[in-house]
């Protein structure tokens, strides 16, 4: 949406209840998503933390944990907007949790996980997330609540899962 001028609201924890506030830890990322400078690609970098949990558990588990994190992430990024008083501010970064998750998924299914791969992953689903080409740009302004703070990464992280399944089908051939 551009260059963002605008005022962020305050995070006041002191008015919350201790749910809210659990939530609210949540929905910025563990504190991640509040540097103060892109937040968006600090919660990113802090998925990739996940990705010892992912080789552990296998394809399978990790895509239904990844299913498990989406759907509860429609609410506790819908919870954090409303208890911030925003529609998707910039330190909401559950969100990117799930969709950079997702990138990873064609790199755990072929067992080609290494630092090159998560670093590529890491760029694509950024580039993503950031350019927002169709649908991302349409569900990103025209989609609201938790649904649509997830959605649009999770179509981000689509995307960029499909250029690493695209390279490695014609490295293949």
């Amino acid at each position: 949406m551009g260059t963002n001028t605008l005022h962020k609201p305050e995070i006041h924890f002191q008015h919350m209840t201790w749910f809210e506030r659990c939530v609210v830890f949540c929905g910025v990322g563990f504190g991640s998503g509040l540097a103060p400078k892109a937040p968006g690609t600090f919660g990113s970098a802090f998925a990739l933390l996940f990705i010892p949990a992912w080789l552990a558990i296998g394809y399978v588990n990790t895509i239904i944990a990844i299913a498990v994190m989406s759907l509860i992430g429609i609410y506790i990024c819908g919870k954090t907007a409303q208890v911030m008083g925003v529609h998707d501010d910039g330190r909401i970064v559950w969100d990117e949790f799930a969709g950079q998750s997702i990138t990873f998924l064609p790199l755990l299914y072929l067992g080609n996980m290494n630092w090159l791969w998560v670093l590529i992953g890491f760029g694509l689903f950024r580039l993503f997330d950031v350019w927002k080409p169709w649908p991302i740009r349409v569900v990103d302004r025209q989609v609201g609540g938790g649904f649509g703070i997830m959605l649009d990464d999770i179509i981000a992280g689509i995307w960029a899962a499909l250029c690493i399944c695209v390279y490695f089908y014609f490295t293949s051939i």
